[in-house]
This record gives structure tokens, sequence and C-alpha cells, in this order.
């Protein structure tokens, strides 16, 4: 009989004080290493927490579900979304090049034909090469937070100065950026981060409209990163403006927001459609940062998402610390499902303490301007989720037809429609049964 345990929507944590995530041995215990790491099998080894039979995810993990073969739903969805776009098989191929095709016709005579937002991180900066293979005139574009590493700003300068592509920056003032990630931290949620994600998204169609270009290609790989869970890591303009109005202290002036209405004329009024290529395409980021390392002396940055300083607290610090939740699980069963990982192999790498670069606490007290004391006050305090602020949330659910049909034709991401447009109470499987029948059918590119 397996056990309910109570959940933050995130992840099972006592909300006194940060903690290790439970299942798992702390750094005290045994020095990180795990001591039943061979010893995973549809439950944790000590305690009565079912665990996917195919990767890493429990049953704390937000609306997850198992079949009678104890794997989860969101294994299934990855299977559903290989089978529908073809991933790394001729299909996808097919269905790829014909894309590419329309790209090149939509960009005839122009300077540029495409749009890829970069980071310095592997897959963009792979992206930037493949468009080059591919024959593409790519504009490159960054949405500075004012947070990068000096690795990841050297690693945009050598791919791009290499293969001869273009650079649009987009840097928002820095006390502007730091008045919300300290209004974000003050809130209590989880996506401290929100704020940059959806301002790059903002960016990229910016450029796109400047300078005539229908497409925006995005180095996302639901085979390599794996599927956020629903509930999980939630955005939207109006998310980031309640809770910058509620806790900020600045305006909003060079923070690139994009509202609803923004949105949807982006989606459907300019078409600008977003196309994922390693949803097609096989695609191996170990392969790919070999290859960028030996070809352009780009530097790996220690770790998935580490390239920028709020991106690497976010994830070494801030989601394990105050959420209990380790988000390099996303990944590691992504590897686990493609066999890339075994099971103990991914639930070892879990095991082992995130890698936290030093004085990157302390670089983030100073730069949010918080005494020690704030700091501790936030991290240890009960925390809060993002329905408890307002969203367009209702909004999306109430157009999910629409979505499907924009989702279909590459006018939104596939990834959006599925984790925004489904409502995420009640059963786990009666949402995901409902997302299984409305998967949009890919019957011609876009």
């Amino acid at each position: 009989m397996n056990t309910t345990l109570p959940s933050t929507g995130i992840a099972n944590r006592p909300l006194s004080s940060p903690a290790p995530l439970p299942g798992r041995h702390s750094a005290d215990d045994s020095h990180g290493v795990p001591t039943h790491k061979n010893q995973l099998g549809r439950t944790i080894h000590g305690q009565h927490v079912r665990v996917c039979t195919r990767c890493i995810y429990d049953e704390r993990v937000d609306q997850i579900e198992f079949d009678a073969n104890g794997v989860c739903n969101y294994c299934r969805q990855v299977d559903r979304l290989r089978l529908q776009y073809g991933t790394g098989t001729p299909s996808g191929e097919q269905k790829f090049s014909a894309i590419l095709d329309n790209i090149r016709r939509a960009g005839f005579k122009k300077r540029y034909d495409c749009v890829i937002g970069v980071s310095g991180g592997t897959d963009s900066s792979y992206m930037v090469y493949l468009a080059r293979k591919w024959g593409l005139r790519p504009l490159a574009v960054h949405y500075d937070n004012t947070w990068n590493t000096a690795i990841a700003t050297e690693n945009i300068r050598k791919v791009l100065s290499a293969l001869n592509v273009d650079l649009y920056t987009h840097v928002v003032d820095n006390k502007e950026s730091d008045d919300i990630f300290r209004a974000f931290f003050l809130s209590g949620v989880a996506e401290i981060e929100a704020a940059t994600d959806l301002a790059l998204a903002e960016v990229m169609y910016r450029a796109a409209w400047r300078h005539g270009i229908r497409y925006v290609l995005e180095g996302h790989s639901f085979t390599t990163e794996g599927i956020t869970p629903v509930g999980r890591n939630y955005f939207d303009g109006r998310y980031i403006q309640s809770i910058h109005r509620r806790f900020g202290r600045r305006r909003m002036v060079s923070y690139p927001l994009m509202t609803f209405n923004r949105f949807m004329w982006w989606s459907c009024a300019a078409r600008i459609r977003k196309v994922r290529p390693f949803w097609y395409i096989s695609y191996t980021k170990e392969d790919a940062r070999t290859f960028l390392e030996n070809e352009y002396g780009w530097r790996y940055y220690g770790g998935h998402h580490l390239e920028n300083r709020m991106t690497a607290f976010y994830h070494s610090v801030y989601m394990p610390q105050k959420f209990g939740a380790d988000l390099r699980n996303n990944t590691l069963s992504a590897l686990a499902r493609v066999g890339s990982l075994t099971r103990e192999e991914a639930w070892a790498a879990y095991n082992t303490p995130p890698h936290i670069e030093e004085e990157l606490v302390a670089y983030f007290r100073k730069r949010l301007e918080l005494t020690e004391q704030e700091y501790q006050s936030i991290m240890c305090a009960p925390p809060r989720g993002w329905h408890e602020f307002p969203t367009y949330k209702k909004r999306f659910e109430r157009l999910r037809p629409l979505f499907s049909i924009l989702a279909e034709s590459n006018l939104v991401p596939m990834s959006f429609y599925l984790k925004y447009c489904f409502p995420i109470k009640g059963a786990a499987a009666r949402h995901n049964e409902n997302v299984s029948r409305s998967l949009p059918e890919i019957r011609r590119a876009a």
C-alpha cells in the first residue's frame, strides 16, 4: 500500500526550515552518496513512496498518475509526443524538412529568415550552428537580465562570431531587473525566474516583427530536458505584473512585459511561428556539448541552466532548500526514459548535492539588498503558490479550442497548450485522458 503524502504542489518538505529532499540523503548522510542507489524499484527504498518504473518521478510530483505497469503519465505523454512529431525518425526528419522549406520561402530575399534566442548554453548555441548548417540566416536574440556569467557571455561571442551571425540584445535596467526578482523572492512563490523566461519570448517576438521574420527557432528538447509537471513553473504577464505591483518598489520601464493582448497579437495577427527542431530530429546534448567545445572553444558552465547566476540560484539553492524540489529530476528522468541513463544511475545522480557556486547566496543577497535575517526569514517561511495571485490561467483554459488550432500550426508552442490550457485541479488521470484526446494531429508542416 502506498502512502499519500502532504504536498506543497511541488514536493513534500517541512515548512519550518530548509531541508533535504525526502527519500534522499543529505550531504551529511554518507557525504551525499546514496546508500541504496541500486535499490530503486516501484517505491523509494525505506519509504512507502511510489516511483515511476521508467523514470524517477515519484508520487509527490504534481498531477502524477501511474498505470498498471507503474509507468507515470509524464512518460506516456513523452511517448505520445514522440509518436506525433516522429522525433528522431525518418518521419520526423521529413516533417521538419518541410518546415525548413517554408522558412526559406518566407525569408526569401530578406536579411534574416529566423530568430534564435541565445543564452550561451548548450541547446541554443548548437541551434545556431544547425541553423547555419541548414542554410538559414538567423538573427540571434538575447535578453540580458544582468545576471549572466562571464562564461555564458563569452560562449555567445565565440559561437556567433565563428558562424557570422548577428546578435540583438535587449538589456533591462539592472535595478529594475533586481526589483522584479526581489518582488518574487519576497512573495514566497517558486517562480522567481519567471520574468526572464517571459521577457525572452517577448523580445524574440519584437525582433522578429521588426525585421519581418516569420519564424522563431527554440532549442528545447522534451527527450533530453523532459516534461515539466503540470502546475510547476507557471508564469504569464498578469502573474508577473501582480507580483511586482504588490512587492516591488520601482516602475517597470525597460522590462518587456508580455500581456495577454500582446501574446494574442503575436500569435494571431503577426502569425509568428515558433518551431522546436529537436522535437522532430535526433538530438543528444552530450554530443552537442563536445562539438561546441572542439569547434568553437565553447566552455561548459557546470550544469543544466547554470549559465546565469539567477538561474543557478533558482535551481541549486532556492527550489531545493525552500520547496524541497530538485529540478534536476526533469532532465534525469528524461535521460532515463530514452535509455541514456539507467534509473539507478539517474537516481544516484539525483542524490548528489546540487552544485552551488561559491559566494552565490552572498551575491544574491547583495544584489537584492537583503539582510541575512530577511533572507533566512523568506527561505524558512511557508511556500506560496502561483494560484494565490492573479493570472491568465482561466482565460487560457476557456480558449483551449483556439490554442489547440494555434499549437497545431506552430503559432504557440505545443508545451504551452499542454501546460496552460487544461485545469490542474481534479484527478490526474482525467486530466491526462483529456490531454491525450485533445492533442492536435500534425497534419501539415507549419
